[in-house]
């Protein structure tokens, strides 16, 4: 079978449409320098149109005592003391540029009635810092982001899927390979530069807010395979409040808005349990707590019929619930024919946020292979041990302007672009190895398998025990995924995407499992049973590759001015675990 090959050559290749691609392939078009787009699923459904609740930016027009210093100290905390203090600090310090940006692509934010941008609160901030838009923020983002990216006439290639990152013999890239999901026309693309986007791995648990075939975990195989390292991979949020039913939208999120704006979490005997865990904040605590709220009144047998909890926002005025929560509202309806006006839903914890990733540096986000770079969820730092709602999206613009700046700088750096033939036919041999696959095992059930282990050994809480047993059982998936069957069919070739997405979902399992095992502690949203203590040992980033397993990093120090606002010690009181 003759397959036919495109060959594209760009300065700066971006893998990825999302927030953060798209901001980065901005910044480079504005620049003037040469820049693609590559996605695998259509650039108006990337995974940031889902992101609900907000934008945080210390812009202090509603509470004028707020600040940038603030902001990042909040951040900080929240991580437990695991974000790099680097990171948040270029984060907060530029998220108020971030948001100018946006204003500029004509994103429409909600105002108050004299015109400032409206802002509110968010779990654990100190203030009102969190710009938004209904409760489809991400949405108005994305579009905002996709038109500005056509005013600026960026190619985007939204159905190409990406196998490979090409490295040179000297370790830098120069490029990357891929196939064409409709046609399989197969792509060779030059580049000098390549900014990894392609999200995070929370896809590899069976509950979770993401949706089929995004965040497998592409990010992580990508930049591993090219010579990069993954940074923390065992720290994953488990957000509070997924949806149980349907079967085929297990883990939809209710946005984090809906306690925000007053919800209420009961649990199946109808008593409200968050004071137990949290008596100053309650529903507003931080989402590892609400979720191992919610986790262990299920666990301790006070959970619903289906096994989860209620969040009630049916005692809010009807107009609240219309104006501040559509989405909610909307797709519950969509859903199960739910009127959240009158009736609770039912939820429990699900997979969220990939708050470690590719090990990047802090300045420019560059990662140990010149001339690649990754941001947004693929990429490590901000987060830490805790993500704080509403940090993830201005990180997209933070950094996609930071990192577009960077890339265009080491393009036009190199003296020349330097290639190689082997790295090329490794790809094209990759792909034709897996068309010809005819074994007998099913790559749908073998992605399965990895989201029921992962879902069993290392869900909100985890044990030594659970861990080790869950990299037996990717011993044995492992030995199997080299028994599949590929099969393309008339109707395009996703079954070979679907291949490549679990390569993908086994290294990004078996980083967190081995990560996860070595964490003996319970810090954030990483609850050991075994270990129910903060370690003051295990302030340290996890560092993994296959090569050297996983490698312990110093975290570099506080600024003063940032510790001072921070408060008291971290306490672990309310986190209970089994």
């Amino acid at each position: 079978m003759q397959t036919s090959e495109r060959q594209i050559s760009t300065s700066v290749l971006v893998i990825g449409t999302g927030g953060s691609g798209l901001r980065a392939a901005i910044e480079l078009a504005e620049a003037g320098v040469d820049v693609l787009a590559l996605g695998k699923r259509p650039k108006s459904d990337a995974h940031t149109s889902l992101a609900a609740g907000g934008i945080n930016a210390a812009l202090a027009t509603m509470d004028a005592e707020d600040s940038w210093q603030q902001h990042a100290a909040d951040t900080l905390k929240e991580s437990y003391l695991l974000a790099d203090p680097h990171t948040v600090e270029t984060v907060t310090k530029h998220a108020a540029r971030g948001i100018d940006d946006l204003e500029r692509y004509g994103m429409p934010f909600a105002r108050e009635a004299d015109g400032r941008i409206s802002q509110r609160f968010f779990g654990a901030h100190t203030y009102r810092r969190t710009a938004f838009a209904g409760d489809y923020t991400g949405l108005e983002i994305q579009r905002t982001l996709i038109n500005r990216a056509a005013q600026l006439d960026i190619p985007v290639l939204d159905t190409v899927y990406v196998t490979r990152i090409l490295v040179n013999n000297d370790g830098a890239v120069f490029g990357a390979y891929g196939f064409d999901l409709e046609t399989g026309t197969r792509y060779l693309i030059h580049a000098d530069a390549v900014i990894l986007a392609a999200g995070g791995h929370n896809r590899i648990w069976r509950r979770t807010s993401s949706r089929r075939d995004e965040n497998t975990g592409d990010s992580f195989r990508l930049a591993v395979e090219a010579g990069g390292r993954i940074r923390d991979p065992e720290l994953v949020q488990f957000h509070p409040s997924g949806i149980l039913e349907p079967e085929s939208a297990a883990g939809t999120l209710v946005s984090e808005a809906a306690r925000g704006e007053g919800g209420i979490l009961r649990n199946g005997l109808g008593e409200r349990f968050m004071p137990k865990y949290d008596p100053e904040r309650a529903e507003l605590s931080t989402r590892d707590r609400v979720a191992l709220a919610c986790y262990t009144e299920i666990a301790e047998g006070r959970g619903t019929p289906n096994g989860g909890v209620w969040l009630d926002v049916s005692h809010l005025p009807r107009e609240t619930i219309m104006t501040r929560l559509p989405r909610v509202y909307q797709t519950m309806l969509e859903l199960q024919m739910l009127d959240i006006t009158k009736e609770p839903i039912e939820i429990a914890p699900t997979a969220h946020y990939s708050m470690g990733g590719v090990w990047v540096r802090s300045e420019d986000h560059s990662t140990d292979v010149p001339g690649l770079y990754a941001i947004g969820e693929a990429a490590s730092g901000l987060h830490g041990a805790n993500r704080l709602g509403g940090n993830s999206l201005i990180e997209l613009l933070v950094y996609g302007r930071l990192v577009g700046q960077a890339a265009a700088a080491y393009s036009a750096g190199l003296p020349a672009q330097s290639r190689s033939a082997e790295a090329v036919a490794t790809a094209r041999e990759e792909i034709a190895a897996l068309l010809a696959a005819d074994g007998p095992e099913n790559v749908r059930a073998l992605q399965r398998a990895i989201r029921d282990t992962m879902t069993e050994h290392a869900g909100v809480v985890r044990s030594e025990a659970g861990l080790r047993a869950g990299l037996a059982e990717l011993d044995a998936i492992e030995a199997r995924i080299a028994q599949v069957g590929v099969h393309p069919d008339i109707a395009g070739f996703q079954d070979l995407a679907h291949a490549f997405d679990l390569k993908s979902a086994a290294l990004a399992a078996r980083a967190t499992l081995e990560a996860a095992l070595e964490r003996r502690e319970t810090r954030g949203c990483h609850n050991r049973s075994d270990y129910p203590e903060l370690d003051p040992a295990l302030q340290v980033n996890l560092v993994w590759s296959p090569s050297t397993g996983v490698v312990r990093e110093s975290i570099p120090e506080i600024p003063a001015e940032i510790a001072e606002l921070m408060g008291g010690e971290i306490s672990l009181a309310g986190k209970l675990v089994e």
